[in-house]
């Protein structure tokens, strides 16, 4: 751990979990956006280390994963990318509404992979054309995946995207458009900071201003279906003082307040 040891870290999250579970309880089930996969992965390991609770995450877009726990998938909690997403899973009775809180931020930038020649991009008309040449651009979906939905907002707003419309390669989730880029198959992607810092094969270019698309939130609930009650320590872990310096270790605004 870069911030403090090991042992610092599971004193502090037994107490943020108030006591230890039981190895004999069930797993907690945990469907979540595919840009928290690098943190939750960690934050589930030292859950399990300090409490004996295993915690099994499936990392996919948000929107699909909303369906999917719609369908009856079996899930303790949804943690998306966005809040349409949640309000999708919300609409459709597949989670504890009083139990929805907002629990991350995150920025969107633009990548290129490291070997690349350009360092950094204006984001006009002019230096985008230069950048792309006949070179892809990949991101999420644009009208479902949260990181496309942003994306062509921002670029909407700043008179960019009839540019980078015909350039566009989507994917169902904004680590396949990361793989792109540090692939070297699309010149430019457009994803979150927290992907960027986690993928040596790329390097940020620009940072779009964050008055050019909706604040990037991470809401978290309980799904209609949740029977772990053990969910609800993942969730405190998540929120405390351990969990806000690992989210924060990894690049992720944390939200303090409702």
């Amino acid at each position: 751990m870069s911030i403090f040891n090991r042992r610092q870290f599971i004193a502090i999250l037994l107490a943020a979990t108030a006591s230890p579970a039981l190895a004999a309880d069930p797993p907690i089930v945990v469907f979540a956006a595919a840009s928290l996969k690098n943190v939750l992965d960690a934050a589930g390991t030292l859950f399990q280390l300090a409490t004996g609770t295993e915690v099994k995450i499936s990392y996919g877009g948000s929107l699909a994963l909303a369906r999917q726990i719609e369908q009856g998938a079996p899930a303790d909690l949804f943690i998306s990318a966005d809040e349409d997403s949640m309000d999708e899973a919300a609409g459709k009775g597949a989670i504890r509404k009083d139990s929805r809180l907002d629990l991350l931020t995150n920025a969107l930038v633009v990548v290129a992979p490291a070997d690349s020649k350009l360092a950094t991009l204006d984001l006009t008309a002019d230096a985008l054309n230069a950048a792309l040449g006949n070179g892809k651009l990949s991101t999420g979906e644009v009208t479902t995946v949260p990181v496309g939905k942003y994306a062509k907002t921002a670029l909407t707003k700043l008179g960019l995207w009839d540019i980078v419309a015909p350039h566009l390669a989507m994917s169902d989730n904004v680590r396949s458009a990361l793989e792109f880029v540090a692939r070297g198959e699309a010149a430019l992607g457009i994803v979150y900071s927290t992907d960027a810092a986690a993928e040596p094969r790329v390097k940020v270019v620009a940072t779009f201003p964050e008055d050019s698309h909706p604040r990037i939130i991470y809401p978290i609930a309980l799904t209609a279906n949740a029977t772990n009650p053990v969910a609800l320590k993942f969730v405190t872990f998540l929120r405390s003082d351990a969990g806000r310096k690992l989210f924060e270790s990894r690049g992720f605004g944390v939200v303090t307040t409702q």
